[in-house]
């Protein structure tokens, strides 16, 4: 007797070409629905909940994504898959990688790490780079900060490390928020005992998002933070860079 195998699906908010900021290359970069945090700096809060989201097969998702192979290919790049939260939807997420992999791209995960324990060793082998976002390295802060917790992202580093995955640390430096000394300084001697971590990141904070809180008319917490001045960024760099770390 035969089965039918009903198509993976999930919803997506949207997907764009990037260069630069979402991996190596020109990547096309797929934002999917809902995300289990809630950072106060969020700039997509559109993205929170899955049920915004528009559903779609992993073959509607592969047929737009293979209309750029070739130009993702010669652009040195490849396909991102970002939130939200990916492993929120870790079997969609799974399929979409082992189809990139069936046509040569390559590809990156962008995640908080909070649900890292979702993602399955087959999902982890079909993905060539993790973009980890590490919000704070103090319990407390990252509570504040997300509403969740702070270890299962520190438990999934240390599984990337495990697995040779290659690793790209994104921080966002909120002055007042994740710009203690002491917790960078641990975040950087963490990190610095991972020989998967590529670089780290410091992505200063911004309002860009600001607009889309108004739209939902949800308040932004930070709407009184500044961003960091480059005195600040430096100082948070170079603190990564004294550990060794290749900071940017």
């Amino acid at each position: 007797m035969s089965t039918t195998v009903e198509p993976v699906t999930g919803r997506i908010h949207s997907w764009d070409l990037s260069t630069g900021v979402d991996g190596p290359g020109t990547r096309f970069v797929l934002f999917l629905s809902g995300c289990p945090l809630r950072c106060l700096y969020c700039a997509n809060p559109d993205t929170w909940h899955m049920r915004d989201g528009k559903p779609a097969t992993v073959d509607e998702v592969m047929g737009e994504i293979a209309k750029y192979r070739a130009f993702l290919t010669t652009a040195g790049g490849g396909v991102t898959l970002t939130g939200g939260e990916a492993l929120l939807q870790p079997a969609f997420t799974a399929s979409v990688f082992r189809r990139c992999k069936e046509l040569g791209l390559h590809t990156a995960l962008d995640t908080s790490g909070f649900l890292g324990a979702r993602a399955s060793d087959a999902l982890l082998a079909d993905t060539d780079l993790v973009l980890l976002d590490i919000k704070s390295f103090d319990v407390r802060t990252y509570r504040r900060l997300t509403g969740g917790d702070l270890a299962p992202t520190l438990d999934f580093a240390t599984r990337l490390d495990r697995s040779g995955k290659r690793v790209w640390i994104r921080y966002v430096l909120v002055p007042g928020w994740t710009d203690d000394e002491d917790a960078v300084e641990g975040l950087a001697g963490f990190l610095s005992g991972l020989g998967c971590v590529e670089r780290v990141d410091i992505l200063p904070f911004h309002k860009l998002g600001a607009h889309k809180y108004e739209a939902l008319g949800v308040p932004f917490p930070l709407r009184d933070i500044p961003a960091p001045d480059t005195a600040l960024v430096d100082r948070v760099r170079g603190q990564f860079r004294g550990r060794g770390l290749v900071a940017h």
